[in-house]
Parts: C-alpha cells; sequence; structure tokens
C-alpha cells in the first residue's frame, strides 16, 4: 500500500463507518404498514489521492409484502403499477438480503466497522429499510440503528438548497425530471450530490483536518 493509499482510507474518513447510498420508492409514509416498491444502493470507495467515487450497485423492484398497504396517491407519484407482472419484482427478503449481504462484504472489504445510511431526506429511507428487516426477521443489521448522512440537510448547509434536483444543479450536476423518483436514478444522483460535497469540503481544505490551522480562541 502507498503512503497516499494510508492517508486516505474510506474507514478513516467516516469514524470507520461505510457509506452507503440508498433509495427507497414506496407506497406510502409509513414504514410499518405501506410497501415497499422499490430499492436501489449505490457504494462508495475513495481513491488514493481521498477524493470519493461511486463504485457498485444493485436494483431491486420488489411485491408488496402480504397485507401491506398500498395508497394511490403515492402510486400517482411515484407511477409504480405494484401489480405490473413486468417489473420482475422479487420479495423483500431476498431484496433486502441481497442488499445486506453486498453492504457486509463492502464493510469487510473496506475496513469498515459498520454501515451508515446515506440518503436524501435519510430519516424516511433508513426508517423503511430498518422496518423492512424487523418485518423480515433479519439479524445482524450491518447499518448504524439510528445515524445517516442526509444529503439534503448537507445540501442546505453547502449550497442552499434541500430538494435533490436543486441541490445537484447548484453544485454543478446535471438532473433529469423525467427519470426522477425511480430508485435507481435518485440513488446515483444522490450518490453523485453526496461525492461532490464531500470532495468539495476537501477542495476548500476541510480534509484531512489540520489542527494547525484550526484557531481554538
Amino acid at each position: 500500500m502507498s503512503i497516499n493509499q494510508e492517508l486516505n482510507l474510506l474507514s478513516d474518513r467516516f469514524r470507520t463507518f461505510y457509506p452507503v447510498v440508498i433509495d427507497i420508492e414506496t407506497a406510502g409514509f409509513n414504514p410499518n404498514t405501506d410497501a415497499v416498491l422499490e430499492i436501489a444502493l449505490i457504494t462508495l470507495k475513495m481513491d488514493e489521492l481521498g477524493w470519493l467515487h461511486k463504485e457498485d450497485k444493485l436494483h431491486f423492484h420488489i411485491e408488496p409484502f402480504k397485507g401491506s398497504t398500498i395508497n394511490s396517491d403515492a402510486i400517482a407519484f411515484n407511477k409504480i403499477d405494484p401489480f405490473n407482472p413486468l417489473r420482475g419484482a422479487i420479495s423483500e427478503k431476498i431484496a433486502i438480503q441481497s442488499i445486506l449481504d453486498m453492504v457486509r462484504q463492502g464493510i469487510k472489504i473496506k475496513g469498515c466497522s459498520r454501515g451508515i445510511v446515506v440518503a436524501h431526506n435519510a430519516n424516511f429511507d433508513h426508517n423503511f429499510l430498518m422496518a423492512a428487516m424487523k418485518r423480515e426477521k433479519i439479524k445482524n443489521n450491518p447499518f448504524h440503528p439510528f445515524v445517516t448522512f442526509d444529503t439534503a440537510a448537507l445540501s442546505g448547509l453547502v449550497v442552499g438548497q434541500t430538494v435533490l434536483s436543486k441541490a445537484c444543479k447548484a453544485i454543478g450536476l446535471s438532473f433529469d425530471n423525467n427519470q426522477a423518483h425511480s430508485a435507481l436514478y435518485d440513488s446515483t444522483q444522490t450518490a453523485n450530490l453526496f461525492c461532490a460535497l464531500v470532495n468539495r469540503w476537501k477542495r476548500l481544505g476541510g480534509w484531512p483536518i489540520n489542527l494547525k490551522n484550526i484557531n481554538l480562541n
């Protein structure tokens, strides 16, 4: 391992946490009753100079769990037909297990302690993910149970925008509103945004932390 690689390990950047970008499309706002319809995950990597990039991805269309609620307003908004056979949907349990397997592998390879959800308005996606794991009786949760990185909050700080499309444009990224509310597209754009925010902070001299430049008075 080179000196640069030793100085720029992903495991050292976020308090040993492994950031995983997630977007979940649902049939409502209640994580305990409303169906998860689509989920996408983007993992991240750090190069030897300390710049953050997208790495791998997973994307699943998901069958509504038994007894779940399908709210017509939510379906009209995200334009997902939960019962369209052409979706190629799989069970919620298989999708969540596949995602967690990928996260566990990434944590091990990167030398991190646990995963942390990165999402736009992260509380929503985190709550649905935790509820799905509880519902499917999945143990050994690799994610932090309550801490998240919310790109809406970070974008509000850095570029003065909290809406995903506006935040992307404000930081210099393109955004196609016609593709919005697809889990794969939104997670990809959220990953691009998170990397841009983290890399901008580095470019401005905020990372690595140089204690000599900090005025504690």
